[in-house]
């Protein structure tokens, strides 16, 4: 599992010349409600293993998660499950919303 930082991201998202990662946001409704990354898919953590299947162990993964804990489980079960290219947002969402996109809401 590899740290990507938000910037990072955001450059991967804007480069049309490479496949798109897989977003996989592991937040509860609720948060997910107030705030998400366009292109997200929201899976809450607890939920990961009964739905693992719905992921493509061979595409990138970015986990996401309010600050990074959670999503950095996530990603660390996701890589002993056979994922080859995991990362964890470093400060997940409410990095996003300081350092990319200033009209996301924060909580």
């Amino acid at each position: 599992m590899q740290q990507l930082s938000v910037t990072d991201l955001a450059a991967w998202l804007a480069d049309d010349s490479r496949d798109k990662p897989q977003l996989l946001d592991v937040r509860e409704q609720q948060e997910w409600a107030i705030c998400h990354i366009d292109g997200a898919r929201l899976m809450p953590m607890n939920t990961v293993p009964s739905q693992i299947d719905a992921l493509d162990p061979d595409q990138p993964v970015v986990c996401v998660c309010h600050h990074g804990g959670r999503s950095m489980q996530v990603a660390m079960f996701l890589e002993r499950n056979g994922f080859g290219q995991v990362y964890n947002l470093a400060g997940g969402v409410d990095a996003w919303a300081t350092q990319v996109d200033n009209s996301m809401p924060r909580y």
